[in-house]
């Protein structure tokens, strides 16, 4: 061995001891029996397995489960088991270990654990496509046995996301796209509200740099006056607490780069325009614990006597917590600076649980590890509706995916049966939705429902504190059209599961017409083709495509026949290809040099580690889609389609979103090098107050001012306020910046927002 090996073998024992001392101390300051020899041995074991191996980061690989270990005691706070599993959750998989093997040495409990984390490491899937989608189902399966495997899934991406740096872009898309997806509103669903902001921050800071660091330096440079805001805001507030002798901390909470970039999407305004940037968090220690409702009740009525408080912003989460554990009194106070300002008044153990999430309530009784100390009906509700979206036979991976988002992370209301019980739904939900979480016989027969004794349809829109009760029919039955209306996964299964049913023989009467033309035109008859001509017909899947064909809404023909031996041809006499050409040449040459030339296809050698770049002359071998509409300047992603083209979308598009989720191999790195020679469509919208030469003014500044074409302008004026849309010819995203500023100057001009 050569000193300079020597010298790092001593450097990483160094760093690893370091670490696992770091690990043992903090579970040696928790309230949890000390059991040290068995995280030891856990220790000893992983470390032994995992010998001689290094991340990309070019770190020993046992730092990362040291790390996600110490996460779980830490910040979720776990005990030894869930210690124990997180430092052995890669040995299985990596290593030529088994479950048994550990069964043996540590066992049946922690086996348990880290056979459920060894399923769901996506190891196994490959390229397969909806491999995440796939992983995530057997982790929601795995949960339902033993909640701990989730909690440590989630230290595990956290950790993995902390790490993010040392992997190559696309590969960081992939990761940050899911944890958006999947992870972080899982976090927020079992009450692990920081892990939940960190995560969305990380994947933001990833998929967003720009954006990311120019809120960040934004928070930064106003952080003087807001740090004086809070002082003053609450000097009264501290003066009240010691009045009336309550052990207190008062806390500010600042939103969050990725919650203030959300913020600024979603209402398109701008970081100046944000004015719940601070918040006030009071954490009281109860006298006695039973009175800690009371004590929130009383401090809110102290601290609205110094200011006024928000009439429709006082949100009670104390009668009743959400479902992922949360109690806290929220109420919005007017400043003295004229500001509305939220104060969250919340006791010790409020805290933990808005901290710790189920965790906090989920103490392990000593020796009794499978049982929870209490509060468990939450849970077993939340898994019971996991449960029912499993169940459902034949779920696509991407819909399955928005069925877990439906309903497990949407925020909810409550609603009040006729005999006075309290029902939890999803906001958003309709009577339809409240008669199948009821029962499946009444969804599948509803007529109507009366809400508050006022008779509705099925696709009223339900609030909290209504009261339902769901009328039937024998005569009813499931109609098509529900679908469109019904926002919960339980009901959107059970539509489709008896909508399948009753088109299975249209299916099948779609799958012998298949048959018959393939016959008829001696083809084989494969899947192959079948979702070929699916594809063509641009239908989801193949059983959509012979529904259609079984209903006559699709004939086979000449084209289709085209379609199989590949005859298609488009209309400049290549092969044919449906997708959006967003952009256009200066002059007619060029845009059909840029629309006629051939899609890339992908190759067996192709470097997807590398990113492509698009520029004036390639940018017809790539496909466009409507979902997002991308134009140089926006935050791109590439995708390899089924056909092996590459699909370029804005890393923020609802549709990549699930992408990055499902088909996380097929994501490329996508950058642009365009040098402002073509064209490229966007539309910007505007409202404001109406007045003589308001469209003159909004003309010369576009046309006459910064020199852009105007492809179409429409406005309307109603009791003198206007509303319209410019549809302009732009070379990229700076350039509507730059329109969108000069259009803030006109006088009366209120809004002006970029439509994506």
């Amino acid at each position: 061995m050569d000193e300079e090996q020597r010298i790092r073998e001593e450097a990483d024992e160094q760093l690893i001891n370091g670490a696992f001392q770091h690990l043992l101390d903090c579970y040696l300051a928790s309230r949890h029996r000390k059991k040290v020899d068995i995280i030891t041995k856990a220790f000893n074991f992983a470390r032994q397995a995992h010998k001689g191996v290094r991340r990309l980061s070019g770190e020993p690989y046992i730092m990362h489960p040291i790390a996600v270990a110490q996460i779980a005691c830490e910040e979720v706070g776990l005990g030894s088991t869930s210690i124990c599993a997180a430092l052995l959750h890669d040995v299985v998989e990596d290593t030529d270990y088994t479950t048994e093997d550990l069964e043996n040495i540590f066992g049946p409990k922690i086996a348990q654990i880290v056979d459920g984390l060894t399923k769901i490491s996506g190891g196994i899937f490959g390229e397969q496509a909806s491999a995440q989608a796939e992983n995530f189902k057997k982790l929601l399966l795995t949960m339902s046995d033993d909640i701990r495997v989730i909690l440590i899934k989630i230290c595990d991406r956290l950790h993995n996301m902390r790490t993010l740096e040392s992997q190559p872009a696309n590969k960081q898309y992939k990761i940050a796209g899911e944890t958006l997806y999947i992870y972080a509103p899982l976090s927020n669903r079992l009450g692990l509200y920081k892990i939940k902001s960190e995560l969305e921050n990380l994947s933001f800071q990833y998929e967003h740099p720009d954006e990311y660091k120019s809120i960040k330096a934004k928070l930064a440079s106003t952080e003087a006056s807001r740090r004086e805001l809070f002082d003053q805001f609450t000097a009264p507030i501290e003066e009240a607490l010691k009045q009336m002798n309550i052990k207190y901390e008062i806390k500010e909470r600042v939103k969050t780069p990725y919650s203030i970039w959300s913020k600024m999407q979603n209402k398109h305004v701008t970081f100046d325009e944000i004015y719940d940037i601070l918040a006030v968090r009071i954490i009281f220690t109860p006298n006695k614990r039973e009175e800690e409702v009371n004590e929130c009740f009383n401090i809110y009525v102290a601290i609205s006597k110094i200011y006024k408080s928000h009439p429709d912003r006082l949100r009670d989460w104390l009668s009743h917590p959400k479902a992922n554990g949360y109690q806290a009194l929220h109420v919005t106070l007017m400043s003295k600076q004229g500001r509305w300002i939220e104060v969250q008044i919340r006791s010790d153990r409020m805290n933990e649980i808005a901290e710790q999430g189920f965790a906090a309530h989920w103490k392990y009784k000593d020796g009794m590890e499978k049982e929870f100390t209490e509060d468990e009906t939450e849970l077993n509700e939340w898994l019971r509706t996991i449960k029912e979206i499993l169940d459902d036979p034949q779920p696509d991976a991407m819909d399955f995916l928005d069925a877990i988002k439906l309903n497990l992370f949407a925020s909810e209301i409550f609603v009040f049966t006729p005999k006075g019980e309290i029902k939890t739904m999803p906001a958003g939900c309709t009577a339809l939705d409240f008669a199948f979480s009821i029962h499946t016989f009444l969804g599948s027969h509803c007529i109507g429902a009366k809400v508050n004794h006022k008779l509705v349809p099925l696709s009223h829109k339900l609030n909290s504190g209504d009261q339902v009760e769901i009328l039937t029919s024998k005569s009813q039955h499931v109609q098509a059209s529900w679908i469109n209306f019904v926002s919960t996964a339980k009901a959107k299964a059970k539509i489709q599961a008896i909508l399948r049913r009753d088109g299975r023989e249209i299916q099948k009467r779609g799958e012998e017409i298949f048959e018959e033309f393939l016959k008829k035109n001696d083809i084989e008859n494969t899947l192959a083709a079948a979702d070929q001509l699916a594809a063509f017909h641009e239908e989801r899947n193949r059983e959509e495509f012979f529904q259609s064909l079984g209903e006559k809404t699709i004939l086979l023909g000449e084209k289709d026949l085209d379609e199989l031996q590949g005859k298609n041809v488009g209309e400049n006499g290549k092969k044919g290809w449906r997708r959006l050409i967003p952009f256009l040449g200066r002059d007619k040459q060029k845009k059909e040099d840029a629309t006629t030339q051939d899609l890339f296809v992908v190759t067996d050698g192709f470097n997807r580690k590398k990113p492509i770049y698009i520029n004036d002359d390639n940018i017809g071998q790539f496909k466009f889609r409507h979902c997002c509409h991308p134009i140089p300047g926006d935050d791109i992603l590439g995708f390899i389609d089924n056909k092996h083209r590459i699909e370029i979308h804005k890393r923020a598009c609802p549709v990549a979103a699930k992408l990055k989720s499902s088909y996380g191999n097929r994501i490329l790195d996508a950058k642009w090098d365009m040098h402002k020679r073509l064209f490229f469509d966007a539309t910007i919208h505007i409202e404001g107050i109406d007045r003589m030469g308001m469209v003159m003014d909004i003309s010369s500044v576009i046309s006459s001012q910064m020199n852009v074409n105007m492809h179409k302008f429409t406005i309307t004026s109603e009791e003198g306020v206007f509303d319209g849309s410019i549809e302009l010819r732009v070379h990229d995203r700076e350039n509507v910046k730059e329109i969108i500023d000069q259009l803030k100057k006109i006088e009366g001009l209120q809004e002006v927002t970029q439509i994506m």
